[in-house]
């Protein structure tokens, strides 16, 4: 149960409670969030989203225990005047707003680029305009390739971690060429991260930004058919749990050779709770939240998935559990990628005292263990379903 007394930051001062305007919130990240601050934290939320279902839960009149902390506001940022005066009613704002699924990149290249970049715009404005403090959700795309993509494959250095580390105050942010669409996000998002830190630093701006590396869990994107559209291609922990779901082959783009870290939406939930509590350690910096111990192929992770859903399902494995497929075939024309990433924590562990917990192993059973109880029957019943001729 939520209580305020005797909470303390990693100071020791007591921690006043505040109305947090969050932007997104009925998306993956919003929704742990919000039971984050409901459940911990005395905290009021303002939850704007166009979207409610993942936090409907929280919504529902039988949640006597916070429904004065927490008001709902459908609202689309883009073209909704009510935007400020939200912002001007709470102490900080949360920015979680963005179409963050590669498939969209290279092929909705203009909507990916203003939804992370000009529809943002007016919240930094208003944060600025109105002393109020900002905490910005970026990615880890902004680091595009590594430097030791780049050097020939027989190199000896290929084999330093140094060349592939990512380090928020030291990498290069190296992308693609121009008719390499994918990197329109990355490059928005870059772009919003720069605007963000001149306002800190020309007008004052309180300020964090977040770069996400790989935050999976329960609720995260969709089902395609299910509860998304049938064309729709979510990020890669979605469409793998899809294609257990359906008992079909894992699609491999590439041979499923692009190394990840990926890390506990639980674990990375920690770490936000600990910048929106601790603003003197956290504000002027941009944070990397990632689980370097947690790195595998695309490939091992669709093996591991395979086996974990197996267990978690009681179902044996499809006898072909895997395909390969091209880039080209999966996302289109213009997809590029990064060979690694793989955070570095120390800015992060020496400002708040955070690390990461979950194993990949323990965080595959209690995602796919959700998704199994979640999707299960609405799939068998939707691919059991006659074809219409």
């Amino acid at each position: 149960m939520a209580n305020g007394a005797g909470r303390v930051d990693l100071d020791g001062k007591p921690i006043k409670p505040m109305t947090i305007c969050m932007i997104g919130a009925g998306g993956f990240i919003g929704s742990h969030l919000c039971e984050k601050l409901l459940t911990e934290t005395p905290h009021k939320v303002l939850a704007l989203d166009v979207y409610n279902d993942k936090i409907k839960h929280l919504l529902e009149p039988d949640t006597a225990e916070w429904k004065d902390r927490i008001q709902f506001h459908r609202i689309n940022i883009k073209h909704d005047s009510r935007l400020e005066g939200l912002v001007k009613m709470a102490d900080l704002t949360i920015n979680l707003a963005a179409i963050c699924t590669p498939a969209d990149y290279n092929t909705r290249p203009l909507d990916t680029i203003y939804s992370n970049f000009i529809d943002a715009l007016p919240v930094v404005k208003y944060c600025s305009e109105n002393n109020k403090r900002l905490i910005h959700f970026s990615t880890c795309e902004v680091y595009g390739k590594t430097i030791g993509s780049f050097l020939p494959k027989d190199h000896p250095l290929r084999e330093d971690p140094s060349f592939y580390v990512l380090k928020e105050d030291v990498s290069p942010c190296i992308f693609g060429s121009i008719e390499k669409q994918r990197w329109s996000y990355a490059c928005a998002k870059q772009l919003i991260e720069r605007l963000v830190y001149a306002e800190g630093a020309e007008n004052g701006l309180e300020f964090t930004i977040v770069r996400p590396f790989n935050w999976i869990g329960p609720r995260m994107d969709f089902i395609p058919g299910i509860d998304g559209p049938s064309e729709g291609v979510p990020r890669v922990l979605a469409c793998f749990s899809n294609n257990l779901l359906r008992r079909e082959p894992l699609k491999l783009v590439d041979g499923g050779e692009s190394q990840r870290t990926f890390i506990y939406i639980k674990d990375a939930i920690e770490a936000v709770l600990l910048m929106i509590e601790n603003p003197e350690r956290a504000n002027g910096h941009i944070f990397n939240v990632g689980n370097p111990n947690n790195e595998v192929t695309v490939r091992q992770l669709a093996e591991m998935m395979t086996e974990v859903y197996a267990k978690v399902s009681g179902e044996g494995a499809i006898e072909s559990p895997t395909v390969d497929v091209s880039s080209k075939e999966f996302y289109g024309e213009g997809y590029d990628d990064s060979d690694k990433r793989i955070p570095d924590m120390t800015i992060i562990n020496r400002q708040l005292g955070w690390n990461p917990k979950t194993s990949l192993w323990d965080l595959l059973e209690s995602t796919l263990t959700y998704q199994h109880r979640t999707y299960a029957e609405a799939v068998k019943m939707a691919t059991s379903k006659p074809v219409a001729s």
